[in-house]
């Protein structure tokens, strides 16, 4: 008999947890581009700018424990709404922060956002996989997760034709000659226009926390009201498959972060080259940026399609060995065949995330809720290696010429190589 993908009388819960992956699609996507923009407002390096991305999956970090054991003491649905209620508060934070004008405020708001984020993570991958047959847990998550890159394509689109496209075209050089009553001027314009996505996508999580607050949702992986957090995670530890995945979690997220957020700063060089404005290069490398998202999404339903007869784990090291060789192409080519091959990096990305997630929680049962902590900490890795690779971006040139902004996408070619070996071992070691 085949096995059922989604249990009938789970379809609502299904589809609204499933748009709460879209929701925190929105909010990654919407703030990568922000590390341009933030340097371009206040006057920072690249480097200073990537601190939104360590504010950013900091809060990841910080709050993935601590969610689970608030999931554990109560449910999956009061981490859902936990979630967007701290992302709601994080977004709606933006409009003091822009009437305080200091950069370390936005950070604050972001920090506090992610933490929510943390929240979501933490308990809707879990959910899902509960929300069904154990056999088809990891396809269910591939498709849930679907949704995830539609809320991210959104995200982008708003970057770009209300942020990007909105603030001041001038371009970095001319605004380190302004006088400080200009530049406070320009600031607290850009500003104004950079905050109000992020008002409207507060408003929005608002109405999503009503609605599924007034809404039954299903008590699986539920039953269990005990906490015993230090042996929990021992338990889970010492499992090869779960620690291995962590760390494979950890370089993957480093890897898509940096991929989308340095899209900007690789596509603004090589536009830049061919006689274009930094403006118009900054919106031309968001809209393939958009490009890429939309490959994601395509071969995110392609593998998902896929894994009906490929085993997960040998899908995934395929995917790792091919974004491995685009990312060649992305450090070697210096024209656009390099904005090209990282485009198509996206659509080897597609299934990595929920695919290490589904393997490192096969047969994990009830400890599923903390072992889903470790995976969202893992995603330290959007804050930790991003500031390395804008360090390297910030050289210009090296090697007597050659364009750091190419060389810094060594980093992710190293991500992905432990990505690959990960689903290499597991295909052999488990067979999953």
């Amino acid at each position: 008999m085949k096995e059922q993908l989604i249990d009938k009388r789970w379809l609502l819960p299904f589809v609204l947890v499933t748009l709460c992956f879209a929701l925190w699609g929105f909010a990654n996507d919407i703030t990568n581009p922000m590390v341009k923009a933030f340097s371009k407002i206040f006057r920072m390096s690249v480097t200073e700018g990537a601190l939104v991305q360590v504010a950013f999956y900091g809060g990841y970090f910080c709050m993935a424990f601590p969610a689970a054991i608030f999931i554990r003491k109560f449910s999956y649905k009061s981490g859902v709404l936990m979630g967007l209620g701290l992302y709601a508060t994080g977004a709606l934070l933006f409009f003091p922060a822009k009437a305080v004008g200091v950069y370390g405020c936005f950070l604050i708001a972001y920090f506090i956002m992610t933490c929510g984020l943390s929240f979501l993570e933490t308990s809707c991958n879990p959910y899902i996989l509960a929300m069904g047959d154990e056999k088809t847990a990891t396809r269910r998550l591939n498709m849930a997760q679907c949704f995830n890159p539609c809320g991210s394509i959104i995200g982008m689109f708003v970057a770009m034709n209300f942020i990007q496209a909105r603030l001041n075209p001038m371009s970095s050089n001319e605004r380190a000659t302004l006088s400080d009553a200009e530049f406070e001027a320009m600031k607290n314009q850009d500003l104004s226009v950079l905050i109000s996505p992020y008002l409207i996508i507060g408003i929005v999580i608002v109405a999503m926390f009503l609605v599924i607050f007034f809404t039954k949702m299903p008590k699986n992986g539920d039953q269990s009201k005990d906490i015993h957090f230090l042996s929990t995670l021992k338990r889970i530890f010492s499992l090869k498959y779960y620690r291995e995945g962590v760390i494979a979690q950890f370089f993957y997220v480093g890897a898509q972060i940096m991929c989308w957020t340095f899209i900007i700063q690789y596509g603004t060089r090589v536009f830049m080259a061919e006689g274009m404005g930094e403006q118009d290069a900054e919106v031309l490398s968001q809209q393939f940026n958009i490009y890429a998202m939309i490959f994601f999404i395509c071969s995110r339903f392609i593998a998902t399609y896929l894994m009906k007869w490929m085993k997960p784990a040998k899908l995934l090291a395929i995917f790792g060995v091919l974004a491995m060789v685009f990312t060649l192409g992305v450090i070697l080519f210096q024209n656009r065949m390099g904005v090209y091959c990282l485009v198509c990096i996206s659509g080897c990305m597609s299934l990595m995330f929920p695919t290490i997630y589904g393997i490192a929680l096969d047969g994990l049962g009830d400890d599923a809720k903390f072992g889903a902590a470790g995976l969202i900490m893992a995603i330290l890795g959007g804050s930790v290696l991003p500031p390395l690779q804008a360090a390297i971006i910030d050289q210009g040139t090296v090697f007597g010429g050659f364009p750091a902004t190419n060389l810094s996408f060594v980093l992710p070619f190293v991500c992905f190589v432990v990505v690959t070996l990960y689903g290499y071992r597991m295909h052999h070691s488990r067979g999953l």
